[in-house]
Protein backbone atom coordinates (compact mmCIF):
# COMPACT_ATOMS: atom_id res chain seq x y z
CA UNK A 1 0.00 0.00 0.00
CA UNK A 2 1.25 3.42 -0.82
CA UNK A 3 1.25 6.25 1.66
CA UNK A 4 -1.44 8.02 -0.39
CA UNK A 5 -3.82 5.06 -0.18
CA UNK A 6 -3.28 4.79 3.58
CA UNK A 7 -3.94 8.53 3.94
CA UNK A 8 -6.95 8.22 1.64
CA UNK A 9 -8.40 5.33 3.63
CA UNK A 10 -7.71 6.88 7.04
CA UNK A 11 -9.00 10.33 6.14
CA UNK A 12 -12.08 8.85 4.48
CA UNK A 13 -12.85 6.80 7.56
CA UNK A 14 -12.32 9.76 9.88
CA UNK A 15 -14.52 12.13 7.86
CA UNK A 16 -17.26 9.52 7.42
CA UNK A 17 -17.16 8.68 11.12
CA UNK A 18 -17.47 12.31 12.15
CA UNK A 19 -20.36 12.81 9.73
CA UNK A 20 -22.11 9.82 11.28
CA UNK A 21 -21.53 11.13 14.81
CA UNK A 22 -23.03 14.50 13.87
CA UNK A 23 -26.05 12.72 12.37
CA UNK A 24 -26.45 10.93 15.71
CA UNK A 25 -26.30 14.33 17.43
CA UNK A 26 -29.09 15.56 15.14
CA UNK A 27 -31.22 12.57 16.15
CA UNK A 28 -30.40 13.18 19.83
CA UNK A 29 -31.78 16.72 19.57
CA UNK A 30 -35.20 15.09 19.11
CA UNK A 31 -34.85 13.61 22.61
CA UNK A 32 -34.05 16.47 25.00
CA UNK A 33 -34.47 14.17 28.02
CA UNK A 34 -31.47 12.04 26.92
CA UNK A 35 -28.50 12.44 29.27
CA UNK A 36 -25.64 13.07 26.87
CA UNK A 37 -22.93 12.41 29.45
CA UNK A 38 -24.09 8.83 29.96
CA UNK A 39 -23.24 5.80 27.86
CA UNK A 40 -24.11 5.23 24.96
CA UNK A 41 -24.96 8.87 24.20
CA UNK A 42 -21.52 10.00 25.37
CA UNK A 43 -19.98 8.18 22.38
CA UNK A 44 -21.53 10.82 20.11
CA UNK A 45 -21.35 13.68 22.61
CA UNK A 46 -17.64 13.85 23.50
CA UNK A 47 -16.11 13.89 19.98
CA UNK A 48 -18.65 16.36 18.57
CA UNK A 49 -19.19 18.84 21.40
CA UNK A 50 -15.94 20.83 20.86
CA UNK A 51 -17.02 21.57 17.27
CA UNK A 52 -20.59 22.40 18.28
CA UNK A 53 -19.61 24.63 21.20
CA UNK A 54 -17.55 26.90 18.96
CA UNK A 55 -20.26 27.02 16.29
CA UNK A 56 -23.01 27.81 18.81
CA UNK A 57 -21.19 31.04 19.69
CA UNK A 58 -21.54 32.16 16.07
CA UNK A 59 -24.88 30.58 15.08
CA UNK A 60 -27.64 30.95 17.69
CA UNK A 61 -30.56 28.50 17.81
CA UNK A 62 -33.25 29.29 15.26
CA UNK A 63 -36.69 29.12 16.80
CA UNK A 64 -35.25 27.20 19.74
CA UNK A 65 -33.69 24.57 17.46
CA UNK A 66 -29.92 24.03 17.50
CA UNK A 67 -28.88 23.76 13.85
CA UNK A 68 -25.13 23.49 14.46
CA UNK A 69 -24.98 19.68 13.97
CA UNK A 70 -26.54 20.15 10.52
CA UNK A 71 -23.88 22.73 9.68
CA UNK A 72 -21.11 20.31 10.66
CA UNK A 73 -22.62 17.44 8.67
CA UNK A 74 -22.44 19.74 5.65
CA UNK A 75 -18.86 20.80 6.41
CA UNK A 76 -17.56 17.26 6.87
CA UNK A 77 -19.44 16.01 3.80
CA UNK A 78 -18.01 18.86 1.74
CA UNK A 79 -14.48 18.18 3.01
CA UNK A 80 -14.82 14.50 2.19
CA UNK A 81 -15.99 15.26 -1.33
CA UNK A 82 -13.34 17.95 -1.95
CA UNK A 83 -10.50 15.75 -0.73
CA UNK A 84 -11.59 12.20 -1.56
CA UNK A 85 -14.34 12.45 -4.16
CA UNK A 86 -13.84 11.41 -7.80
CA UNK A 87 -12.41 14.84 -8.59
CA UNK A 88 -10.99 15.33 -5.10
CA UNK A 89 -7.60 16.84 -4.41
CA UNK A 90 -6.04 13.67 -3.00
CA UNK A 91 -7.40 11.55 -5.85
CA UNK A 92 -5.93 13.96 -8.39
CA UNK A 93 -2.55 13.84 -6.63
CA UNK A 94 -2.45 10.06 -6.93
Amino acid sequence: MTSFSILDWTLGLLLAGMTLLFIFRIVLTWYPQAELNRFPFSLAYWPTEPFLAVTRKVVPPIGGVDITPVIWVGIFSLLRELLLGQQGLLRMMM
